[in-house]
């Protein structure tokens, strides 16, 4: 029989392992998810000027630059898959 510690450690335990899952898919789904945002918004961005002309002006230079910025779980992930990790 476990005590009631003992399985409230084991619960919390599993919550933080769930947790941490969680964190990392919604790490690996926010890149593309900024890409396609970037893409989508791009035709609407030239046509309504908003930016005249300015190099960092409307969403899609934030949208690239989100996605840049969030690239780092994808790229922990490589690192995983090829071995990389723990050498």
């Amino acid at each position: 029989m476990t005590s009631p510690v003992s399985a409230s450690v084991g619960a919390t335990r599993n919550g933080v392992v769930a947790a941490r899952h969680l964190a990392r898919w919604l790490g690996l789904a926010a890149t593309p998810t900024f890409a396609i945002m970037a893409v989508l918004d791009g035709p609407a961005d030239v046509l309504c000027g908003s930016g005249h002309g300015a190099m960092l002006g409307g969403m899609v230079p934030m949208y690239l630059l989100m996605s840049a910025f969030h690239s780092a779980a994808w790229l922990r992930l490589i690192a995983e898959w090829r071995g990389g990790v723990g050498r």
